[in-house]
């Protein structure tokens, strides 16, 4: 049976939500915590990302994040795949760290509440945990997009968004009040969330998309859209692959070369190196593609002779 399709277009907000496999540990020690937000960094930089809100808990995490470009199934292949290996390689561990495939929902964020909802839903995770001791504010919580919202723009991560979510609030600056505002609002809400679970959980736990009936309707004509013999399995890569084909023939002619000339060049060639680094770097595209457009054999040989180089520069 054919997986389900994942929905990708350009601008599209989504909620991802991912467990460890059989609901193990997916962070040991807080390096694990640092190791994860500096690789969902280096996601951002390779596909454009913006992240509205984040939360990491003991065995799993949530993300809010919007895709100016339509390459959400190859930027979450690169990043769980890059995480999983280098937490493996931390702690001498083998094999799959995650449980299956990670679950997306859709967000509308036209402005009418739905994203600030998510974010929200996201945000509260630690209480609704109980990670929290009742007196403890919402921000000394430290594995969440939360405290960078209270803090000065220069201060957060680059790739974090704040802007819509202090709109859909109705704070008009981005200040000490409005910080101020957008804090005590939450705090409200905290104290709610202890009172008893928002009955818009619910339904956001159910649904594969959040927002009103005419963006559902949107959605639906979409995937009919996409439906089809071409796109068997549901995950496509065209857009990240586009940009990395732009990037090979800016490389080319810059070099001077032509794409017909790769055997010309030895497999390890310094300039071959240097683009399949910058592939590497600013792309989600596999060691085997990069090493297959280039002309540089074994996706080994590619990895090693940027590494190698990586350690002479």
């Amino acid at each position: 049976m054919p997986r389900k399709l994942r929905v990708e277009y350009a601008g599209a907000i989504y909620h991802v939500l991912n467990r460890g496999d059989r609901r193990e540990p997916i962070f040991l020690e807080d390096a694990d915590y640092e190791l994860f937000v500096k690789t969902l960094g280096e996601a951002c930089e390779k596909t454009g990302w913006q992240v509205h809100a984040y939360c990491l808990m003991p065995n799993h995490f949530h993300l809010v994040m919007e895709t100016p470009a339509a390459n959400l199934v190859a930027g979450m292949r690169w990043f769980l795949g890059t995480y999983t290996a280098r937490f493996n390689r931390r702690h001498q561990y083998f094999g799959h760290l995650f449980s299956g495939r990670y679950k997306s929902l859709i967000a509308d964020a036209s402005g009418t509440g739905y994203l600030k909802t998510v974010c929200d839903y996201v945000h509260l995770n630690p209480v609704r945990a109980k990670l929290l001791a009742p007196e403890q504010r919402l921000a000394e919580y430290r594995w969440s997009s939360w405290p960078q919202y209270l803090q000065k723009p220069g201060q957060r991560c680059p790739w974090l968004r704040v802007d819509r979510v202090l709109g859909e609030c109705r704070i008009a600056k981005d200040n000490a009040a409005g910080r101020r505002q957008l804090e005590q609002a939450m705090e409200q809400r905290k104290e709610s969330e202890r009172a008893g679970e928002c009955s818009a959980w619910k339904e956001l736990r159910r649904s594969w998309c959040w927002g009103p009936a005419t963006f559902r309707e949107e959605l639906l004509e979409k995937i009919a859209e996409k439906q089809g013999p071409a796109h068997h399995g549901g995950e496509l890569r065209e857009a990240d692959e586009q940009k990395a084909q732009r990037l090979v023939r800016e490389m080319l002619e810059r070099a001077g070369w032509t794409d017909g000339q790769w055997d010309q060049h030895s497999k390890g060639d310094q300039i071959k190196t240097r683009m399949a680094a910058r592939l590497r770097r600013e792309t989600t595209m596999t060691w085997e593609w990069i090493a297959r457009r280039l002309g540089m054999g074994h996706w080994r040989t590619a990895a090693n002779a940027v590494r190698k180089q990586a350690k002479r520069e």
